[in-house]
C-alpha cells in the first residue's frame, strides 16, 4: 500500500516529503498534493518543478491517481491543440510527445436517417478549425507527461483514491486521504485491509476531471458556486476502432450534427458526433450527448450505436474491428458556469473547475494552462518557505492553508478567459432547439465576437431537466448486428473495466432518497438510469408483490463516467471513490 510504497524512497522520500502520523493513519507531508493524474494535475506538478529549479528552491510535489495506472482512467476525442503544451514543454517535439498525427482535413454534416448536407469550412465557426492540431491518445499524452514529471522530481501514486478532503483548524484544506482497502461487502476488514494514507500539504490541488468528488465536496464546503450560473455537461461516449491500414485517412476530422440525436430543426437535445483517422490505423469515434436532455427514454448508448450505420459512418470502420469502449462526462455549462477556483489551502485546476470550450469540444489545452497557471500563483506562497527537511520525524505545526487568490485573476487575463468568454452562450442557445442554437452560434462566433449584451442563464440541474415519461413514447431502437453496432455488455468488456467485487458499493443511494428510486424514477420517468448510465450499473428488477420495482446497482460495471450523480432523478446517488486501481484500463483513449 502507498506507505511501503513511499518508504523505500529514501530518508524522507524524494524531494523533501517526510513522514509523520497526525493520527490513527500514518501522513506523508508535501509542499503540495495534486489529486488526479490528467492533464491539469501533472501540468501543475511539472510547473511547480520548473519553477523549483529556475529558483534554486526545491519544493515537494505528489500526485495521486485512481486509475492503476497513469492514464488508465483517461477519455478524451481527442483532436489536441498544442498551444499550452508549447508553453509548458517548448521542445515537446524534440523530447517524443506522442503527438504524431497531424490534422490533414476537416468535415462538418448536417445528417438526416438517410442523407447528409456538408457543410463549408469557411461557413463553420473558427473554433472548429483545425488547422496545425493533432489527432492524438490523450491516455499516451498524459503518460508521456507523468514520464516527464518524474524526471524533475515529482512523485506520482497511481492505483491510490483520494476518499477524503482533510480540513485545518482553521477550516482550510490541509491534505487528502486516501481509500483504506480491503473492506469487505459487508463493512468487516479482510486479511488484506490497509489503512489509508494522509498526503498532508500547503496546497491540494483538486484536477480529478468533470464531477471529482473531492472537487465537489470543496466547492460545497466553501460556497464556490454562489453567484454562478449551473453547471450542464454532457456525456460522452467513444470508440476506437483498428481498421486495414490503406483506408486509414491520418488526419481526417469529420463532426457531425443532426440523425439521430437531433429529428429535426428545433429539436432541443443537444449533441452531436466525431470521427477520427490516427495514424497508423485507427479510427476514434464517438457521440456527446448534452445531459440536460427532456426524453427519459432516450438511451445514448443506442444513440450512438445506430448512428455508426448511416452511410456517412460506418464507410470508415467497415472491415475494422472494435478495440476499445469507453465513457466519461464533461462540462458544457461555460465560462458563467465556472466556479470561484481557489480557496484557502488549494484550488481547482481543468475540468474540476470546468475550462471546456463547447464549440472545438476541447479541455485538454485548457486543462494544461490552467495547471500552470495555478502553480505559477502558489509557487510564490510556497519558496519563501519551503517544507524542507528536518532532523526530527516530528511534525510541523499546522499551518493556516494559504487562498493562493492570484489564480481567479491569471486565469482572467490569459487566453483560457479570452477563448471560453465568445462562445459562454453555446450550450444554453441550443435549448431552444437546433436551428436557434446553430443561428445564434454563428452570431456569436462571426459577428458580435462574443460581445453580446447579453449571457444565457441556466439556474436548473440537468437532472431536473428530464420530464414524466408519460409525456413521450419509448424509443425502439435496433438491435445490434454484433458487427459495426454491439450490446452494452459486449462493449464494457473492450474497457478492461475491473473491481474487486467484495467491497462496498461506491455509488451509494442516499440516506434521505432511499425512496427516490422506487417512488419517483421508476413511476414517474420510466427509470432513466437503465438507459443513461453507460454501463449497465443501474437495473429495476420486476414488480413485486406490492408492484413494487427496486434498483439493483451493479457497481463492478462502472467505468467512472459520473453520469449517475448528474442525470439520476433528484440527485439521488453519491458517487465516491472505489479501492484504487480499480475501474477502467483504457490503453489508447
Amino acid at each position: 500500500m502507498l506507505r511501503h510504497v513511499l518508504r523505500p524512497l529514501g530518508r524522507f522520500g524524494v524531494g523533501s516529503s517526510r513522514s509523520c502520523a497526525t493520527s490513527a493513519r500514518e501522513a506523508m507531508h508535501y509542499d503540495v498534493v495534486t489529486v488526479g493524474a490528467g492533464p491539469a494535475g501533472l501540468a501543475a506538478a511539472i510547473r511547480i518543478k520548473q519553477l523549483s529549479l529556475e529558483k534554486g528552491v526545491d519544493l515537494s510535489v505528489c500526485v495521486v491517481e485512481k486509475g492503476a495506472e497513469v492514464g488508465a482512467h483517461i477519455l478524451s476525442g481527442n483532436v489536441f491543440e498544442p498551444r499550452a503544451l508549447d508553453e509548458l514543454f517548448p521542445d515537446w517535439k524534440e523530447s517524443g510527445a506522442p503527438l504524431e498525427t497531424k490534422v490533414s482535413s476537416d468535415a462538418f454534416h448536417v445528417l438526416t436517417e438517410t442523407g447528409s448536407a456538408s457543410i463549408p469550412n469557411f461557413l463553420l465557426p473558427p473554433q472548429l478549425h483545425n488547422e496545425g492540431n493533432y489527432v492524438i491518445s490523450l491516455g499516451q499524452l498524459v503518460r508521456w507527461m507523468g514520464e516527464k514529471a518524474e524526471e524533475l522530481g515529482v512523485e506520482i501514486y497511481p492505483g491510490f483514491a483520494a476518499d477524503e478532503v482533510l480540513y485545518a483548524e482553521d477550516g482550510s484544506v490541509r491534505g487528502i486521504a486516501t481509500k483504506a482497502v480491503g473492506i469487505a461487502k459487508d463493512g468487516s476488514k479482510k486479511a488484506t485491509y490497509e489503512d489509508g494514507m494522509e498526503l498532508v500539504a500547503k496546497q491540494t490541488l483538486f484536477a480529478e476531471g468533470a464531477r471529482g468528488s473531492c472537487s465537489e465536496e470543496v466547492m460545497d464546503t466553501f460556497n464556490l458556486r454562489e453567484g454562478k450560473d449551473m453547471q450542464t455537461y454532457g456525456l460522452g461516449i467513444k470508440e476506437v476502432w483498428q481498421i486495414p491500414e490503406d483506408k486509414c485517412k491520418p488526419g481526417l476530422v469529420q463532426h457531425t450534427l443532426g440523425w439521430p440525436l437531433q429529428d429535426g430543426l428545433f429539436s432541443k437535445t443537444f449533441g452531436g458526433t466525431f470521427l477520427y483517422h490516427m495514424a497508423p490505423n485507427l479510427v476514434l469515434m464517438g457521440m456527446v450527448v448534452g445531459l440536460d436532455y427532456e426524453n427519459p427514454y432516450l438511451n445514448p448508448y443506442r444513440e450512438f450505436q445506430r448512428w455508426k450505420h448511416h452511410p456517412v459512418v460506418c464507410k470508415h470502420i467497415e472491415g475494422g474491428e472494435c478495440i476499445s469502449y469507453g465513457a466519461r462526462v464533461l462540462n458544457e455549462g461555460g465560462i458563467q458556469a465556472t466556479p470561484k477556483v481557489t480557496f484557502p489551502g488549494g484550488a481547482l485546476l481543468g475540468c474540476s473547475a470546468g475550462f471546456l470550450n463547447a464549440v472545438k469540444i476541447k479541455g485538454s489545452h485548457t486543462a494544461i494552462k490552467s495547471g500552470m497557471l495555478a502553480a505559477e500563483a502558489i509557487f510564490p506562497h510556497l519558496a519563501a518557505e519551503p517544507l524542507g527537511e528536518t532532523e526530527t520525524m516530528e511534525c510541523d505545526p499546522a499551518t493556516p492553508g494559504i487562498e493562493a487568490v492570484e489564480y481567479e485573476q491569471k486565469v482572467k487575463d490569459s487566453w483560457i478567459y479570452e477563448e471560453l468568454y465568445p462562445i459562454r452562450n453555446t450550450h444554453a442557445a441550443f435549448h431552444n432547439g437546433l436551428l436557434p442554437g446553430m443561428l445564434h452560434t454563428a452570431l456569436s462566433c462571426f459577428i458580435t465576437k462574443g460581445n453580446e449584451p447579453w449571457t444565457l442563464a441556466n439556474s436548473v440541474p440537468d437532472s431536473a431537466k428530464t420530464k414524466p415519461a408519460s409525456e413521450f413514447t419509448p424509443i425502439e431502437y435496433p438491435k445490434p448486428d454484433g458487427v459495426l453496432s454491439f450490446d452494452l455488455l459486449t462493449n464494457l468488456q473492450r474497457s478492461g473495466t475491473n473491481h474487486d467485487h467484495d467491497q462496498p458499493a461506491h455509488l451509494r443511494v442516499k440516506e434521505t432518497m432511499a425512496d427516490v428510486p422506487s417512488q419517483v424514477s421508476i413511476k414517474t420517468y420510466a427509470g432513466p438510469e437503465q438507459r443513461f448510465c453507460p454501463a449497465g450499473v443501474y437495473e429495476y428488477g420486476e414488480p413485486d408483490e406490492k408492484g413494487e420495482q427496486k434498483l439493483q446497482i451493479n457497481a463492478q460495471n462502472c467505468v467512472h463516467c459520473k453520469c449517475c450523480s448528474i442525470k439520476c432523478p433528484e440527485n439521488y446517488i453519491k458517487w465516491t471513490v472505489p479501492e484504487g486501481g480499480g475501474g477502467p484500463a483504457y490503453t489508447v483513449m
